[in-house]
């Protein structure tokens, strides 16, 4: 994932994106993070639209791939 490309993320969608690449639904993100299944759904497509990407298990390999990075 490009550096530039993430700095767009704000730090909440930085932290569900985290999440997504360990593995957890939206309802478990919104469990673990006390907020609604849609306001997952609203961080998880700007996230989408952010990165370029419109598949879930991609963004979680780009997540998991720029961890090694870093």
């Amino acid at each position: 994932m490009e550096e530039k490309n993430r700095s767009l993320l704000t730090p909440r969608e930085r932290e569900i994106l985290q999440l997504i690449a360990q593995g957890l639904s939206n309802g478990e993100i919104a469990s673990a993070l006390f907020i609604s299944q849609h306001t997952v759904k609203n961080h998880v497509s700007n996230i989408y639209r952010k990165l370029g990407e419109h598949d879930r298990t991609k963004v979680a390999l780009l997540a998991v791939g720029e961890e090694g990075r870093e």
